[in-house]
């Protein structure tokens, strides 16, 4: 019998050799794409891509999700740590930016073995929903160089009511520290690529102006200003199975993310990007089909 698992906030100490947990993934890593990726920001995409590692499962419940494919856990194959590692060599041979781990939350005991003591000369990305474990971030010091996870609420009737964590507000910010800690201020090269530090992304909902501006507030309150970058996205597109929340059924308008942006600009939050409204739609939802996976 396996460990319990309490590798993410939920610790819900299942024994994820015989029954998954809530991620809805086992022991073993579940990936459904591995390739370039070049819809992050650009200082992640650059001009070859970033080496995107799409995990299946997720420890969030998100009724909104644009990858609801693999954050269900129902596609993707399972791979070996030798398999991992073999993945992150090959992207870095491809000539990409950097390793780009998406939705890692759930593995981080795998991820830590598979990066420790591999030479990958790029970048490692910890890309997540944000709702991590300060505690088990620790075992990820040194190994990743670049953390860039979502600050999604700052309203907590909303983290429960949207994404099944009511506890999310404190425990995302928790884990972002951690990640500064660990990372210090943010560097880029001299291709304006980011080499080190945290990039913070939130994703602007309809009808919850109120949320963001709390989430500019909650980075302006908690990390210096000039030292961790920010990006205020408005990519949020409508996808199927919200007919229990209308609210979520359009596009956030015009108006609504135009005042997050202005809020945003008179914050003293001096660095990142703001994404063109015209951003939402499904183009660069990648296929989970098994490109690059290896077993």
């Amino acid at each position: 019998m396996a460990e319990p698992c309490f590798q993410c906030p939920r610790r819900c100490g299942a024994d994820r050799d015989r029954v998954f947990g809530f991620c809805a993934a086992p022991g073993e890593a579940v990936v459904a794409r591995a390739a370039p990726h070049y819809g992050e920001e650009p200082c992640i995409s650059g001009v070859r891509g970033s080496g995107a590692v799409f995990f299946s499962g997720c420890n969030l419940r998100c009724v909104f999700c644009q990858n609801h494919e693999i954050s269900r856990g129902s596609v993707g194959e399972r791979v070996t740590l030798h398999g991992l590692r073999e993945m992150f060599l090959r992207l870095r041979d491809s000539g990409v930016h950097n390793i780009n781990l998406v939705t890692p939350s759930h593995y981080v005991e795998l991820i830590a073995e598979a990066l420790t003591g591999l030479e990958l000369d790029v970048p490692v990305v910890w890309n997540s929903s944000g709702y991590d474990s300060a505690e088990r971030l620790r075992a990820l010091e040194g190994l990743v160089q670049v953390y860039m996870p979502d600050l999604k609420y700052s309203d907590r009737g909303l983290a429960r009511r949207l994404s099944a964590a009511p506890d999310y507000t404190e425990t995302a910010l928790a884990a972002i520290l951690e990640m500064y800690r660990q990372t210090g201020p943010f560097e880029l090269d001299g291709e304006g690529l980011l080499r080190r530090g945290v990039l913070v992304r939130h994703l602007v909902l309809p009808g919850q102006a109120e949320n963001t501006l709390g989430v500019i507030d909650m980075i302006e309150d908690n990390f210096p200003a000039d030292k961790i970058m920010f990006s205020l996205m408005s990519q949020y597109t409508p996808m199927p199975g919200l007919d229990g929340f209308p609210e979520l059924q359009r596009s956030v308008t015009a108006a609504e993310y135009e005042r997050c942006v202005s809020y945003l600009n008179f914050s003293s939050i001096e660095h990142g990007y703001c994404q063109e409204p015209e951003a939402s739609g499904t183009e660069m939802i990648p296929d989970f089909d098994g490109t690059g996976v290896v077993k």
